[in-house]
């Protein structure tokens, strides 16, 4: 595992370190991106140990927020992401703000957040990650209708098919399952799995598809009728 393996924009972040320093820093941002989705627990441990040595630092702030929220620790994840949006005034991270503050029990605060931020602003992804953790807060408070608003402020494109295309979709699917619509829920699986499909097919590090010849679209309509 070598620091070179830490991308570029973050390896700039840690031009302010000795080289030396640096180097381990980067290491074990590196390691903590590799391992997060197989052991969390060891993932947050790298990114803690960078914290230790490099606590000034926003991606490594940030490192260490997701490793938490990837852990459970939602208390810990949201500390950490007041920190790392002081020190880089991005709002990059608000869905995972508004969803940490789910974890610790809080819809209310968690909307009130996420209300706080200008979503026009934002990356695209981050928009689709704040339409989903905001739905799941008005999940939390009951709201089956609000959720669906939410998630309809999302940008969609049923002709792209995106990263976070199969999370969006199935947002929808449970937001439907909770308003009893299952022509819907069964749509938006489809979907789901149409997405999912469409990714494993391509080049990993391909962040958006385009549908040609099956849009998504059709091939949801098409699962829907058969249920009906």
């Amino acid at each position: 595992m070598k620091a070179t393996d830490l991308d570029r924009a973050a390896r700039s972040e840690l031009r302010t370190l000795s080289k030396e320093n640096a180097d381990t820093v980067a290491r074990h941002l590196v390691a903590a991106a590799r391992v997060i989705e197989d052991d969390p627990a060891e993932a947050l441990r790298h990114a803690s140990a960078a914290a230790r040595r490099a606590g000034r630092v926003a991606v490594v702030r940030e490192s260490v927020a997701i490793a938490a929220y990837a852990t459970g620790d939602f208390a810990l994840a949201l500390r950490e992401l007041r920190t790392f949006r002081r020190i880089s005034g991005s709002d990059d991270q608000i869905a995972l703000m508004v969803d940490s503050e789910r974890g610790v029990g809080r819809p209310d605060r968690a909307l009130e957040t996420g209300r706080a931020v200008d979503r026009s602003a934002l990356p695209v992804e981050a928009q689709v990650g704040l339409a989903i953790a905001m739905s799941g807060a008005r999940l939390d408070l009951g709201d089956a209708r609000a959720a669906l608003d939410e998630l309809e402020r999302a940008p969609l494109d049923l002709q792209v098919v995106h990263l976070w295309s199969p999370s969006l979709f199935e947002a929808f699917a449970t937001v439907h399952e909770e308003l009893g619509d299952e022509a819907e829920v069964v749509r938006w699986r489809t979907r789901v799995a149409n997405a999912e499909r469409v990714l494993a097919e391509v080049d990993a590090e391909q962040d958006a598809v385009t549908v040609e010849s099956e849009p998504l679209e059709d091939a949801a309509e098409d699962a829907a009728e058969s249920e009906r």
